[in-house]
Protein backbone atom coordinates (compact mmCIF):
# COMPACT_ATOMS: atom_id res chain seq x y z
CA UNK A 1 0.00 0.00 0.00
CA UNK A 2 1.43 3.37 -1.03
CA UNK A 3 0.60 6.40 1.08
CA UNK A 4 1.65 9.92 0.23
CA UNK A 5 3.89 11.74 2.66
CA UNK A 6 1.68 14.19 4.51
CA UNK A 7 2.45 17.47 6.20
CA UNK A 8 1.56 17.72 9.91
CA UNK A 9 -2.11 18.10 10.68
CA UNK A 10 -3.37 21.53 11.74
CA UNK A 11 -6.13 22.33 14.20
CA UNK A 12 -9.51 23.47 12.90
CA UNK A 13 -11.14 24.97 15.93
CA UNK A 14 -12.10 21.97 18.04
CA UNK A 15 -11.24 19.56 15.23
CA UNK A 16 -8.03 17.60 15.76
CA UNK A 17 -8.24 15.35 12.71
CA UNK A 18 -7.73 15.66 8.98
CA UNK A 19 -10.12 13.86 6.66
CA UNK A 20 -8.83 12.20 3.50
CA UNK A 21 -10.88 10.48 0.86
CA UNK A 22 -9.35 7.40 -0.70
CA UNK A 23 -9.98 5.09 -3.60
CA UNK A 24 -10.48 1.37 -2.99
CA UNK A 25 -7.08 -0.24 -2.50
CA UNK A 26 -6.10 -3.09 -4.79
CA UNK A 27 -3.18 -5.50 -4.77
CA UNK A 28 -1.29 -2.94 -6.84
CA UNK A 29 -2.01 -0.32 -4.19
CA UNK A 30 -3.74 2.71 -5.63
CA UNK A 31 -2.50 5.99 -4.30
CA UNK A 32 -4.50 7.63 -1.54
CA UNK A 33 -5.50 11.14 -2.49
CA UNK A 34 -6.52 14.08 -0.39
CA UNK A 35 -10.22 14.96 -0.34
CA UNK A 36 -12.32 17.76 1.04
CA UNK A 37 -13.27 18.15 4.70
CA UNK A 38 -17.01 18.65 4.17
CA UNK A 39 -19.49 16.03 5.47
CA UNK A 40 -19.18 12.99 3.19
CA UNK A 41 -21.96 11.27 1.31
CA UNK A 42 -23.56 8.41 3.25
CA UNK A 43 -21.63 5.15 3.31
CA UNK A 44 -18.60 6.45 1.42
CA UNK A 45 -15.36 5.22 2.95
CA UNK A 46 -12.83 7.59 4.42
CA UNK A 47 -9.33 7.52 5.81
CA UNK A 48 -8.60 9.35 9.04
CA UNK A 49 -5.06 10.46 9.79
CA UNK A 50 -4.48 11.00 13.51
CA UNK A 51 -1.23 12.82 14.40
CA UNK A 52 -0.79 12.06 18.11
CA UNK A 53 2.72 12.28 19.49
CA UNK A 54 1.54 10.90 22.83
CA UNK A 55 0.75 7.55 21.25
CA UNK A 56 4.27 6.96 19.97
CA UNK A 57 3.82 7.47 16.23
CA UNK A 58 3.48 10.32 13.73
CA UNK A 59 0.02 9.39 12.63
CA UNK A 60 -2.33 6.43 12.44
CA UNK A 61 -4.58 5.37 9.56
CA UNK A 62 -8.09 4.17 10.41
CA UNK A 63 -10.90 3.18 8.05
CA UNK A 64 -14.50 4.06 8.92
CA UNK A 65 -17.73 4.43 6.97
CA UNK A 66 -18.51 8.00 7.80
CA UNK A 67 -17.17 10.74 10.01
CA UNK A 68 -18.71 14.15 10.60
CA UNK A 69 -16.14 16.76 11.52
CA UNK A 70 -18.02 20.03 11.02
CA UNK A 71 -18.96 22.16 13.97
CA UNK A 72 -22.66 21.64 13.31
CA UNK A 73 -22.45 17.87 13.65
CA UNK A 74 -22.29 16.20 17.04
CA UNK A 75 -22.07 12.52 16.19
CA UNK A 76 -19.57 9.98 14.94
CA UNK A 77 -21.29 7.68 12.45
CA UNK A 78 -20.14 4.12 11.87
CA UNK A 79 -21.39 0.66 10.95
CA UNK A 80 -21.52 -2.48 13.11
CA UNK A 81 -22.76 -5.82 11.75
CA UNK A 82 -24.55 -3.92 8.97
CA UNK A 83 -26.31 -1.51 11.36
CA UNK A 84 -25.59 2.20 10.97
CA UNK A 85 -25.06 3.76 14.40
CA UNK A 86 -24.26 7.21 15.77
CA UNK A 87 -22.03 7.84 18.78
CA UNK A 88 -23.39 11.07 20.28
CA UNK A 89 -21.25 13.60 22.08
CA UNK A 90 -23.31 13.06 25.23
CA UNK A 91 -22.19 9.42 25.52
CA UNK A 92 -25.47 7.98 24.20
CA UNK A 93 -25.68 5.71 21.15
CA UNK A 94 -28.38 6.30 18.51
CA UNK A 95 -29.67 3.59 16.13
CA UNK A 96 -31.73 5.57 13.61
CA UNK A 97 -33.27 2.65 11.71
CA UNK A 98 -34.79 1.22 14.88
CA UNK A 99 -35.40 4.60 16.53
CA UNK A 100 -33.48 3.32 19.56
CA UNK A 101 -31.46 5.35 22.04
CA UNK A 102 -28.91 3.44 24.13
CA UNK A 103 -27.21 4.60 27.33
CA UNK A 104 -25.08 2.76 29.83
CA UNK A 105 -24.06 3.03 33.47
CA UNK A 106 -26.35 5.83 34.64
CA UNK A 107 -25.57 4.94 38.28
CA UNK A 108 -28.62 6.84 39.51
CA UNK A 109 -28.54 7.38 43.26
CA UNK A 110 -24.75 7.16 43.50
CA UNK A 111 -24.31 10.04 45.98
CA UNK A 112 -26.98 8.53 48.25
CA UNK A 113 -25.34 5.10 48.15
CA UNK A 114 -21.91 6.54 48.99
CA UNK A 115 -23.36 8.49 51.91
CA UNK A 116 -25.35 5.48 53.14
CA UNK A 117 -22.17 3.41 53.26
CA UNK A 118 -20.24 6.02 55.22
CA UNK A 119 -18.37 7.60 52.32
CA UNK A 120 -17.89 11.20 51.27
CA UNK A 121 -20.86 13.55 51.44
CA UNK A 122 -21.21 14.48 47.77
CA UNK A 123 -23.71 17.07 46.54
CA UNK A 124 -26.91 15.05 46.00
CA UNK A 125 -27.67 16.38 42.53
CA UNK A 126 -26.05 13.66 40.40
CA UNK A 127 -29.30 11.85 39.54
CA UNK A 128 -31.01 15.06 38.44
CA UNK A 129 -28.02 16.05 36.31
CA UNK A 130 -27.98 12.63 34.62
CA UNK A 131 -31.74 12.70 34.00
CA UNK A 132 -31.54 16.23 32.59
CA UNK A 133 -28.94 15.14 30.03
CA UNK A 134 -30.95 12.04 29.18
CA UNK A 135 -34.04 14.19 28.72
CA UNK A 136 -32.09 16.38 26.28
CA UNK A 137 -31.04 13.34 24.21
CA UNK A 138 -34.60 11.97 24.22
CA UNK A 139 -35.99 15.33 23.09
CA UNK A 140 -33.42 15.48 20.27
CA UNK A 141 -33.90 11.93 18.96
CA UNK A 142 -37.55 11.17 19.89
CA UNK A 143 -36.82 7.44 20.23
CA UNK A 144 -39.44 4.72 20.10
CA UNK A 145 -37.24 2.65 22.40
CA UNK A 146 -34.64 3.35 25.10
CA UNK A 147 -32.19 0.68 26.22
CA UNK A 148 -30.30 1.14 29.47
CA UNK A 149 -27.30 -1.19 29.43
CA UNK A 150 -27.06 -2.01 33.10
CA UNK A 151 -25.85 -0.31 36.28
CA UNK A 152 -28.69 2.13 35.74
CA UNK A 153 -28.86 2.41 39.54
CA UNK A 154 -25.89 2.39 41.88
CA UNK A 155 -27.50 -0.45 43.78
CA UNK A 156 -31.03 -1.78 44.31
CA UNK A 157 -31.44 0.23 47.51
CA UNK A 158 -30.57 3.39 45.59
CA UNK A 159 -33.27 2.53 43.05
CA UNK A 160 -35.85 2.05 45.77
CA UNK A 161 -34.75 5.17 47.64
CA UNK A 162 -34.93 7.71 44.81
CA UNK A 163 -36.95 10.79 45.81
CA UNK A 164 -40.46 10.96 44.39
CA UNK A 165 -39.58 13.89 42.13
CA UNK A 166 -36.87 11.80 40.45
CA UNK A 167 -39.13 8.75 40.17
CA UNK A 168 -41.75 10.89 38.43
CA UNK A 169 -39.06 12.30 36.15
CA UNK A 170 -38.09 8.80 35.03
CA UNK A 171 -41.77 7.98 34.45
CA UNK A 172 -42.12 11.07 32.21
CA UNK A 173 -39.12 10.00 30.16
CA UNK A 174 -40.59 6.51 29.76
CA UNK A 175 -44.04 7.69 28.67
CA UNK A 176 -45.01 6.68 25.14
CA UNK A 177 -41.98 4.51 24.38
CA UNK A 178 -40.55 1.07 25.07
CA UNK A 179 -38.00 1.02 27.86
CA UNK A 180 -35.52 -1.81 28.42
CA UNK A 181 -33.53 -2.18 31.63
CA UNK A 182 -30.56 -4.51 31.06
CA UNK A 183 -29.34 -5.98 34.35
CA UNK A 184 -25.92 -4.86 35.55
CA UNK A 185 -23.62 -5.98 38.34
CA UNK A 186 -24.86 -3.06 40.48
CA UNK A 187 -28.56 -3.63 39.81
CA UNK A 188 -29.35 -7.30 39.14
CA UNK A 189 -33.06 -8.07 39.00
CA UNK A 190 -36.14 -5.87 38.89
CA UNK A 191 -35.81 -2.31 40.20
CA UNK A 192 -39.49 -1.47 40.62
CA UNK A 193 -39.68 0.87 37.63
CA UNK A 194 -41.81 0.48 34.54
CA UNK A 195 -40.26 -1.20 31.52
CA UNK A 196 -38.88 -4.65 30.78
CA UNK A 197 -35.95 -6.00 32.82
CA UNK A 198 -33.70 -8.37 30.87
CA UNK A 199 -30.32 -10.02 31.31
CA UNK A 200 -29.57 -9.20 27.67
CA UNK A 201 -31.49 -8.22 24.56
CA UNK A 202 -31.08 -9.70 21.09
CA UNK A 203 -32.16 -7.28 18.34
CA UNK A 204 -30.57 -8.71 15.17
CA UNK A 205 -28.04 -7.96 13.93
CA UNK A 206 -27.11 -6.55 17.34
CA UNK A 207 -27.10 -7.88 20.89
CA UNK A 208 -27.22 -5.65 23.97
CA UNK A 209 -25.69 -6.70 27.31
CA UNK A 210 -23.94 -5.14 30.26
CA UNK A 211 -20.50 -6.78 30.07
CA UNK A 212 -18.73 -7.60 26.80
CA UNK A 213 -18.09 -11.26 26.05
CA UNK A 214 -14.90 -12.33 24.25
CA UNK A 215 -15.67 -13.62 20.76
CA UNK A 216 -19.03 -11.85 20.47
CA UNK A 217 -20.01 -10.01 17.29
CA UNK A 218 -22.48 -7.20 16.80
CA UNK A 219 -22.30 -6.56 20.54
CA UNK A 220 -23.25 -3.35 22.37
CA UNK A 221 -22.19 -3.20 26.03
CA UNK A 222 -21.04 -0.92 28.84
CA UNK A 223 -19.67 -1.71 32.33
CA UNK A 224 -16.04 -0.59 31.92
CA UNK A 225 -16.57 3.21 31.87
CA UNK A 226 -13.85 3.69 29.21
CA UNK A 227 -12.05 7.01 29.00
CA UNK A 228 -9.33 8.27 26.67
CA UNK A 229 -6.91 11.18 26.51
CA UNK A 230 -5.92 13.41 23.61
CA UNK A 231 -2.74 15.51 23.69
CA UNK A 232 -2.29 18.62 21.55
CA UNK A 233 -0.04 21.63 22.00
CA UNK A 234 1.23 20.35 25.31
CA UNK A 235 -2.22 19.88 26.87
CA UNK A 236 -4.03 16.60 27.51
CA UNK A 237 -7.81 16.34 27.56
CA UNK A 238 -9.31 13.17 29.07
CA UNK A 239 -12.96 12.31 28.43
CA UNK A 240 -15.32 9.34 28.57
CA UNK A 241 -15.06 7.45 25.30
CA UNK A 242 -16.80 4.90 23.10
CA UNK A 243 -14.65 1.92 22.08
CA UNK A 244 -15.49 0.76 18.56
CA UNK A 245 -14.22 -2.03 16.34
CA UNK A 246 -15.74 -4.39 13.78
CA UNK A 247 -17.07 -6.74 16.49
CA UNK A 248 -18.41 -4.52 19.25
CA UNK A 249 -19.04 -1.16 20.82
CA UNK A 250 -18.38 -0.45 24.50
CA UNK A 251 -20.24 2.63 25.67
CA UNK A 252 -18.90 5.21 28.10
CA UNK A 253 -20.59 5.71 31.46
CA UNK A 254 -23.45 8.19 31.03
CA UNK A 255 -24.00 9.02 34.68
CA UNK A 256 -22.63 11.88 36.75
CA UNK A 257 -20.02 10.93 39.40
CA UNK A 258 -18.86 7.95 37.35
CA UNK A 259 -15.12 7.44 37.04
CA UNK A 260 -13.39 5.80 34.12
CA UNK A 261 -10.99 3.06 33.03
CA UNK A 262 -8.31 4.14 30.58
CA UNK A 263 -8.65 2.56 27.15
CA UNK A 264 -5.09 1.19 27.17
CA UNK A 265 -5.86 -0.96 30.24
CA UNK A 266 -5.07 -4.63 29.40
CA UNK A 267 -8.67 -5.87 29.86
CA UNK A 268 -9.93 -3.39 27.26
CA UNK A 269 -7.02 -3.96 24.87
CA UNK A 270 -7.74 -7.69 24.99
CA UNK A 271 -11.42 -7.17 24.14
CA UNK A 272 -10.86 -4.74 21.26
CA UNK A 273 -9.31 -5.48 17.88
CA UNK A 274 -5.99 -3.81 16.95
CA UNK A 275 -7.69 -1.29 14.65
CA UNK A 276 -10.21 -0.20 17.30
CA UNK A 277 -11.08 3.44 17.82
CA UNK A 278 -11.75 5.38 20.98
CA UNK A 279 -14.28 8.14 20.29
CA UNK A 280 -14.00 10.89 22.87
CA UNK A 281 -17.29 12.40 23.97
CA UNK A 282 -17.94 16.12 24.16
CA UNK A 283 -19.15 18.96 21.89
CA UNK A 284 -17.27 17.36 18.96
CA UNK A 285 -16.96 13.54 19.20
CA UNK A 286 -13.34 12.82 18.28
CA UNK A 287 -11.97 9.43 17.17
CA UNK A 288 -8.43 8.37 18.05
CA UNK A 289 -6.66 5.00 17.85
CA UNK A 290 -6.44 3.00 21.04
CA UNK A 291 -2.81 3.12 22.25
CA UNK A 292 -1.02 -0.22 22.04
Amino acid sequence: MFIQDETPCTLYGHRLLSLYRFSTLTNQGKQIVKGNTHPPAPFSKYLIRVPLHAHGFRFCLVYVHQVFQTRDMKSFDFSLAGATLQALGSGALWWPRESTLVVSDLHLGKSERISRRGGAQLPPYDTRDTLARLETDIAATRPRQVICLGDSFDDLAAAQGLPEIERRWIARLQAGRQWMWIEGNHDPGATGFEGATLFELAAPPLVFRHIAQPGARGEISGHFHPKAGLTARGRTVTRPAFLIDSNRVILPAYGTYTGGLRVETPVLRQLMRPEALAVLTGPQPTPIPIPR
